[in-house]
């Protein structure tokens, strides 16, 4: 008999300890669906491109199919890079009102996935030539040649408020970089304040300082490291 209780007690308490597990796991205390990887890192922006939600990219080839969540909302849209930018992924107006949150335009908290299997180069990778690739790379003028630029791509920015600042996925925290728009010579200079997907992501005040009448992008620009 008293074998027979041992082995019955036994029984009981590991009925008790799945029941817990089960219960446990679905009222998400356990761990059953971890978060997806991301294949960017810092927030996803916005450039003002029309057209039909499509994204461009530092980071994948033209032609390769992004999926971005948003995790605040769960909010996703699916996109087709169609060119090279400043940031890892950079998301046209449609895109951007597909997952937007009212009167924001940042996404903090987001997932990118690839969709096609197109490779993702290393982030230790070396970055390319920013005076062959950069897009709308000014050529000699009176005034002499442009200055290396250490960003490739069109700048954007977020909303973030405050005086003239930028956030940056290749400077560290601290660094003061000079910012030309090479269509009117406007310069800003900017202390780098965080993390973002991009190489420079510019705040409101310093876009203000350099953007062109209704334009929310500078194609053709210089970003230097002042020392």
């Amino acid at each position: 008999m008293k074998v027979q209780r041992k082995h019955v007690l036994a029984a009981g308490v590991a009925a008790v300890a799945a029941a817990a597990v089960a219960v446990g796991t679905g009222l998400g205390f356990a761990d059953t669906a971890p978060a997806r990887a991301s294949a960017c890192t810092g927030s996803v922006t916005f450039s003002a491109e029309g057209g039909a939600p499509a994204a461009t990219s530092n980071r994948f080839p033209v032609g390769t199919r992004l999926r971005v969540t948003n995790l605040d909302n769960n909010r996703t849209t699916e996109v087709t890079v169609v060119g090279p930018s400043g940031s890892c992924v950079l998301l046209n107006t449609a895109a951007m009102d597909l997952v937007r949150e009212p009167g924001r335009n940042v996404v903090r908290r987001n997932v990118v996935e690839v969709l096609n299997g197109a490779q993702q180069p290393g982030r230790d990778a070396t970055p390319p030539d920013p005076a062959s690739t950069r897009p709308g790379a000014a050529s000699p003028g009176a005034s002499g040649p442009a200055p290396r630029s250490v960003c490739t791509g069109a700048i954007t920015f977020s909303a973030e408020a405050g005086t003239p600042a930028a956030t940056s996925g290749q400077f560290p925290v601290g660094t003061r970089l000079r910012v030309t728009n090479l269509d009117n010579r406007k310069t800003v200079t900017v202390t780098v304040t965080g993390p973002s997907g991009s190489c420079v992501l510019l705040n409101a005040a310093a876009m203000d300082a350099i953007r062109e009448p209704g334009k929310n992008l500078v194609r053709r620009n210089t970003v230097e490291v002042l020392r």
